[in-house]
């Protein structure tokens, strides 16, 4: 009987062992570098924005292969490989970053963002994710039942490029597109574009009569009035945000999830936000008399519906992490094992398995955790919980870069529940701070310090593997890829936090506009345990609610909540996406007679994605940095656009994103 565990040593990687290939070179750092920067600060804003953020291995492989065949000597593949290894761990990082450091902001534990304990957070995250998975790096490569799909995919593409066909013109030309869509839609811009409609419809007043097991209208004690209640309640009609990166979001993410996130988006704003507003009605009118039904409307729905949301993501985390109870036991069983034999066996001399020496990695480990010590010192003000917290952190992080590892090896970093980990190493230190007594500000800033480590850790170590993957697959040096994989989290970390702050200042995080749904998760959850101001009626309604989607065997309970918290124009604009990649699908049909076929229109949709994303992130940061400068290019502060440009934006991105790679497999068989 075959065992699943088995290595294999017989793969041959696309260039041999034995080559001296040009490989670490300092443009192919340079690059990479550049491009851990870039990606990373476009998915933060796609985080704080959306909720979620894309796999950057395709576009760093493409634009990696793009940059160094500019140069005159034209770069070699095991160059282009590492230059993406150290570009896509921006995205990464992003990850962990966006959806914990916001939290200290939100929480209100800061009044604006710290950038040198932002950055110290995310380096050291950053800097553990890739040590720890040095030391699983081996096991898991080699380890036969992970298929590591997204990796595969990315070789294929890499290995595609060598005859001269990057796809760099899709990420280039999408990402001008956006840009330019993006510059005349922001607010920040000069805006001619509007981004979306919407418009609050008042219902007919309404009367609701309280009876008895007679039929009788009840009436109070002296009979002086009867419970007769007159409602008059409404409901705020939106249209999808003519947004570029939603657009790109739901076509990589595709149609089913894409619409299970909307029917999150049409519970909460079209069957919940009404009954709630029939409700509250009589009580809101004076507010709406001043600002208007739509501003009271969305005021309301932050207020009663996003805590209910928050509860059913908690319960979706969880469940999420329970329905890879099998592939979580399996990391653990893993990261244990690779423990052990972490320094034997490390004599060979072959270049594909030469990691970073074992020594140098544990006494870097070391360093690492001591050094959090006393940064948490600062967060919590006691050495004893500082202590506790740096034990919490390194023994979290462990455990969860073993478990993302495995994950991205079964399902690929697209689909790694970073939240889930993250929130539940967050419970577990802020039920420990509790315990020995840390409350208040100082308690939830040390629960929020830890889960932004543990989270950057997660994600970060789910990525690394992936493309160290690749790397293994292309015939990479390990140690010359984990030296990469080092530079690029520490180039990201220096300027990650910068993006964000300048999105704040201009937009504020929490807001509709950054509406920043996991940063609000942990905000609320740590501030509950630790502050003991947690809304638990609305959370428990979510919890339930969650808990009853689940007996139903809803799929993907926490997409349904991330779905209620985002604005309903995101949601929107998100399915519109999804819908955009099915009609590519529905229209290729025909012309794909082969997987390569298939490949070809899935690779380039997913590109031309990827630029839309990166456009639009891009000059957003721009402009957040203009405002902060105090420059100002709108034309008027009571003109919004024109909704008919919306429109056909929509329609443009839409021939752009479904006829683009639905005319590939037709011209690949024309060739």
């Amino acid at each position: 009987m075959d065992n699943p565990r088995r290595t294999d040593k017989t793969d041959k990687p696309y260039v041999a062992d034995s080559s001296r290939m040009k490989e670490f070179s300092l443009r192919a750092v340079l690059i990479g570098v550049l491009l851990a920067m870039v990606l990373g600060s476009a998915n933060a804003y796609l985080g704080l924005k959306a909720g979620m953020t894309v796999a950057a291995t395709f576009p760093a492989a493409v634009i990696s292969m793009f940059a160094l065949r500019l140069f005159r000597r034209k770069g070699t593949i095991l160059e282009e490989n590492l230059a993406r290894t150290t570009g896509a761990v921006g995205e990464a990082l992003a990850a962990g970053a966006i959806f914990t450091i916001p939290a200290f902001v939100i929480a209100g534990v800061w009044d604006g963002f710290s950038y040198v304990k932002s950055t110290l957070l995310m380096l050291a995250g950053g800097i553990l994710g890739v040590l720890l998975v040095i030391i699983l790096r081996r096991t898991m490569i080699r380890d036969r039942s992970l298929p590591y799909p997204e990796s595969k995919a990315c070789a294929e593409i890499v290995k595609a490029g060598q005859s001269g066909q990057t796809g760099a013109k899709y990420v280039f030309s999408a990402l001008g597109l956006a840009a330019v869509i993006e510059f005349l839609r922001n607010s920040n811009g000069f805006q001619i574009i509007r981004d979306s409609l919407s418009k609050f419809i008042q219902f007919n007043p309404s009367k609701i009569r309280l009876l008895d097991d007679k039929s009788r209208v009840l009436q109070n004690v002296d009979a002086s009035s009867t419970a007769e209640l007159g409602y008059k309640g409404g409901m705020l009609l939106q249209s999808p945000a003519a947004s570029p990166a939603f657009l790109g979001v739901g076509y990589i993410i595709g149609f089913r999830l894409a619409a299970i996130n909307f029917s999150g988006g049409i519970f909460g704003w079209m069957f919940l936000m009404p009954i709630m507003l029939l409700i509250m009605g009589p009580t809101l009118q004076p507010f709406a008399d001043a600002h208007g039904w739509t501003v009271v409307a969305k005021s309301a729905y932050n207020a009663t519906i996003k805590p209910i949301a928050v509860g059913g993501m908690l319960v979706g985390a969880f469940y999420t992490l329970f329905r890879m109870r099998k592939n979580l036991a399996g990391g653990i069983r893993h990261g244990i094992q690779d423990i052990r034999s972490a320094g034997r066996d490390r004599s060979e001399s072959s270049r594909i398995d030469r990691d970073a020496p074992f020594g140098i990695v544990l006494t870097a480990i070391g360093v690492v955790v001591f050094c959090m010590v006393i940064l948490y010192q600062t967060f919590s003000h006691s050495w004893g919980s500082a202590a506790l917290a740096a034990v919490v952190m390194a023994f979290a992080g462990f455990v969860f870069a073993a478990v993302a590892g495995y994950l991205v090896g079964i399902i690929g970093s697209s689909s790694n529940p970073i939240s889930g980990l993250t929130l539940s190493t967050l419970l577990i230190a802020a039920l420990l701070m509790v315990l020995v007594g840390m409350k208040g500000d100082p308690g939830v800033a040390a629960v929020l310090a830890v889960a932004s480590v543990v989270c950057c850790v997660a994600g970060v170590a789910g990525d690394m593997l992936q493309d160290w993957k690749v790397g293994y697959m292309l015939g990479g040096t390990p140690w010359r890829m984990q030296v990469g994989g080092l530079i690029g989290v520490t180039a990201a970390a220096l300027v990650m936090v910068l993006p964000i702050m300048l999105l704040h200042e201009a937009n504020g995080i929490g807001s509709e506009t950054l509406p920043a749904p996991q940063a609000g998760l942990m905000s609320m959850m740590a501030k509950g345990i630790v502050g003991g101001e947690m809304a638990w009626p609305l959370i428990v309604a979510g919890m339930l609610f969650a808990t009853a989607l689940i007996m139903i065997n809803s799929p993907s309970p926490m997409l349904i909540a991330v779905g209620m918290y985002l604005p309903f124009n995101t949601t929107f604009a998100i399915f519109i996406g999804g819908l955009f990649k099915y009609l590519t699908d529905a229209f290729a049909k025909n012309r794909i007679r082969n997987d390569r076929d298939r490949e070809l229109v899935d690779n380039t949709g997913l590109l031309v994605s990827s630029g839309l994303i990166a456009g639009e992130a891009l000059v957003g940061i721009l402009l957040a940095a203009l405002v902060v400068l105090d420059i100002q290019l709108r034309i008027s502060d009571t003109f919004n656009g024109f909704w008919w440009l919306g429109v056909l934006v929509l329609a443009l991105l839409g021939a752009v994103m479904v006829g683009i790679p639905a005319r590939q497999a037709g011209r690949r068989r024309k060739k």
